[in-house]
Formats: structure tokens, sequence, C-alpha cells
């Protein structure tokens, strides 16, 4: 069944075990985010060892979340040469994985023979799926979940065949 999503904390608070996110737009325009892309673009890189600086809200749920023992993996497939916004993305990477997230990266070229859904997606526990839809310049539209087996499974194997293909944060050079 198709619904309105709850808030995104109040998923992530009720997953027990896995909850996996595969990105796969080039640009998103999030106004809260525009005054650290702001920054970033006129040269200011988060310290690493200035924690108080970067860590916000969303870090803390994911730190709570894997505290728990939820394992949390984001996959990006990325046009290559990468966009300004995906230099920014990865940039500030090493704060999610601070927080506990395991991220890997993909060209898409690499991704040209895997069946993908049409939306970017969070999975929790290998049954509840968020898709976020966007507008072509990058704002956010809002979002849906389903509980539905096969929606779930489509996800599930989708996330999978990218994350076996893509690399490792720590390894990915843009």
């Amino acid at each position: 069944m198709w619904r309105s999503a709850p808030p995104f904390a109040e998923l992530l608070a009720g997953c027990q075990h896995s909850a996996l996110h595969l990105e796969m737009r080039d640009h998103y325009d999030d106004p809260d985010e525009a005054p650290r892309v702001a920054a970033w673009k006129a040269g200011h890189r988060p310290d690493p060892d200035d924690r108080a600086s970067w860590w916000r809200p969303w870090l803390d749920m994911v730190a709570e979340a894997v505290a728990r023992g939820v394992v949390i993996r984001r996959a990006r497939i990325v046009s290559e040469p990468v966009s300004e916004y995906t230099k920014y993305l990865y940039d500030g990477t090493f704060t999610n994985v601070a927080a506990g997230e395991e991220v890997r990266w993909l060209p898409r070229r690499n991704a040209s023979d895997l069946a993908l859904p049409g939306n970017d997606f969070w999975l929790f526990d290998n049954r509840l799926v968020r898709f976020g839809y966007f507008a072509g310049d990058g704002a956010y539209l809002g979002d849906e979940v389903s509980d539905e087996p096969a929606v779930a499974k489509l996800c599930s194997d989708a996330f999978q065949s990218v994350w076996n293909r893509a690399t490792p944060h720590a390894e990915y050079r843009v």
C-alpha cells in the first residue's frame, strides 16, 4: 500500500536492523543545506577535528540508530566528471562516516545494465520503502512509503547490485 510518509526521524527510530539509501541525482536543492553549500563554494571545508562545527541533528539520529545496531548504508550513483554539488557532497561525506554510515560511490556509466527504481529511496529493514520525489532542478517535492513486498524486493535488489559495484568512500576520488 502507498501512503504519505511519516517523518523521517520516526522511520529511522522504528528501524531495527538496516536502513539503505540509494541516491541517483547529481544535484539536490535543499533550502536547509543552502548555507553550507554557499560556504563550501566560498572555500570553507569542515574541519574533521572540529566536530562541534559540523555535527548536526541528522548525524545524531544516524549515530543513535547505529548505536542500537542498525546498519546504515548509502550508495550514490554519480555522473563523471562529477557535478559541483557532488564535489560538495564528497567533501562532507566524512561526517556521515563519522556518524556510522557506510558510503559507496558508483559512476553512472557502471550502472547501465542495472535495474533501478525511478526515484531515490530509503529501505528500512527490507520491508518499508520511502521514495523521495524531486523536481528537475533538484527541489524536493515530497515522498511516499510502501510496504508492498514486491516493491521492497525491487529496492533491496537494486541497492545490493549498486553496492556490490560501488567504491567505498575512502577509496573513491572525485
